[in-house]
């Protein structure tokens, strides 16, 4: 009882009131539990200092460190401007993330209003309004997204050329075709659902600021999809800042107009249909999130529900039903509706191993070879696949109770991580998604991992182990701590102090 509040130490002689703090829980909580007096701890501080005014003091803080970020960009350069303006960049976003890492403990160990949800989605929008408008200067992969859209509108398969080829020189020009990476060597690689969404957003604007509201348009919906998710595990709709207010989501989406943004919305939503156990419309909308970007499949075993009548059927095959069809709309290139995916796994050094984080390592060591490649991705495969297996065919709670979809949501976010790191993406949009299943299920190893990527934004030596091991050591030191801890009994008063403060 040492480390107490002094008030709080005169008023209570209780061991108990000391795990209660100790486990996160504010004053408020002790004396609505009735362990401490009602006046016990009433100073100015405390009173001013509410999780309310915390979370608004927080949030503020994003908000003018967006702009700050912001303000170090050159206004009409590609990059940030230059090396050091780069370099600050990064330092500038890094202190976002100590903001974003308070604002995520607060919420996971006070209690919140439900005003406080408000505050959330308030300074998420506020934080994605600074980076809207302005040029993308982190990546110009949204350039591709509004070419292809524009091919699309020409009647063209956009995976039949590459945007270099005399077949299209008609749909060039200023303002999109000179910044078109890889467009003389490379064809489109985004799958077809990608792709029904970039015709869309062409269809009513051929410029960077819609495709960009487009991607801001799929966070809301899972945004959405998530706010119904936590009410349905029983937990505090202002968890969803867990991914709202991650830095990464905002200069990735908003700011650069990632297309993952589409697969996030979509797996959101699966997560909310498996929880309604709604099967069939479960596997459709992994489908479609599987082909935006291909990671999403890995959480399949997550979604997947056993039951009665074939029920366990239902997703597996309306999600290749979706993906078959969405395949069969771009199917007259034949095999090259596969777009430049082998080119990227070459280019990216993953084919070669020399691009993946461990064998970088070994590579300090050894010649790292493509047959090493080969192995490491069939030991990778099984690892993988023993994984999916455990959680797919291990007990779970009974379908549609609070505990079974905090179970689907901590499943899932183990499968997004585990596959993501055997992978090791080079850029920091790749790790966003794993923030979304933490909203329910937080894991502060996967927190970590779907947000200290802002540092891949800068690699001094363009080297590929000792620069990453900043997101990855951390990741196994907190996954580590974590495994303990599960393994580890736990006193009853810290059972039931976490019980009671989950329930708020």
């Amino acid at each position: 009882m040492a480390g107490l509040d002094p008030a709080i130490r005169r008023g209570t002689s209780d061991p108990w009131m000391a795990e209660f703090k100790i486990q996160g829980h504010g004053l408020a909580d002790a004396r609505r539990s009735g362990r401490v007096p009602r006046d016990a701890g009433d100073s100015r501080v405390a009173r001013a200092m509410t999780p309310r005014g915390a979370l608004v003091l927080l949030g503020g803080g994003l908000i003018g460190l967006t702009l700050a970020a912001l303000a170090v960009h050159i206004p009409g350069e590609d990059t940030v401007g230059s090396i050091a303006l780069k370099n600050v960049f990064v330092a500038v976003l890094a202190i976002a993330v100590v903001v974003y890492l308070l604002a995520v403990a607060l919420v996971l160990r006070r209690p919140t209003s439900k005003g406080a949800v408000l505050i959330v989605l308030a300074v998420a929008v506020a934080m994605r309004l600074a980076v809207l408008f302005p040029q993308p200067f982190l990546s110009s992969d949204i350039y591709r997204y509004v070419w292809d859209g524009r091919v699309q509108i020409a009647g063209i398969n956009p995976y039949r050329y590459i945007p270099a080829d005399p077949a299209l020189e008609s749909l060039r020009d200023e303002a999109i075709y000179p910044h078109i990476n890889r467009a003389t060597v490379a064809p489109t690689i985004y799958p077809p659902a990608a792709q029904v969404v970039f015709q869309a957003v062409a269809r009513v604007s051929q410029n960077v600021v819609a495709m960009k509201l487009a991607m801001v348009m799929f966070e809301a919906l899972a945004c959405w999809a998530m706010l119904r998710v936590l009410a349905l595990a029983g937990l505090p709709g202002a968890r969803v800042l867990i991914y709202a207010w991650n830095p990464l989501s905002v200069w990735d989406f908003a700011g650069n107009g990632h297309a993952d943004a589409i697969a996030i919305g979509a797996l959101a939503v699966a997560l909310l249909l498996r929880a309604m156990r709604r099967d069939a419309w479960v596997g459709a909308a992994l489908g479609v999130a599987v082909l935006v970007k291909f990671f999403p499949a890995a959480v399949a075993p997550a979604l997947w529900r056993r039951g009665p009548h074939g029920a366990a059927w239902r997703a597996p095959l309306v999600a290749i039903a979706v993906i078959v069809a969405l395949y069969l709309l771009y199917i007259d290139v034949g095999r090259h509706v596969l777009g430049s995916l082998f080119f990227y796994f070459h280019d990216e050094d993953l084919a070669q191993g020399t691009g993946i984080w461990l064998l970088a390592g070994l590579g300090l060591f050894m010649s790292v070879t493509p047959f090493m490649a080969d192995v490491y991705a069939a030991a990778a495969l099984v690892c993988l696949a023993v994984l999916a297996a455990w959680i797919a065919f291990r007990p779970r709670p009974p379908a549609g109770t609070e505990a079974d979809v905090r179970r689907i949501c901590g499943d899932a976010a183990i499968l997004a991580a585990a596959v993501t790191v055997a992978i090791a993406p080079h850029y920091p949009w790749y790790f966003v998604w794993l923030a979304l299943p933490c909203c329910v299920n937080a894991r502060w190893s996967i927190i970590w991992l779907a947000v200290s990527p802002v540092l891949l934004y800068i690699n001094p030596e363009n080297e590929r182990f000792f620069w990453p091991c900043l997101v990855y050591l951390p990741t196994a030191a907190l996954a580590a701590r974590e495994w303990w801890q599960s393994t580890t009994p736990q006193p009853l008063a810290t059972i039931e102090a976490q019980a009671a403060q989950e329930s708020l």
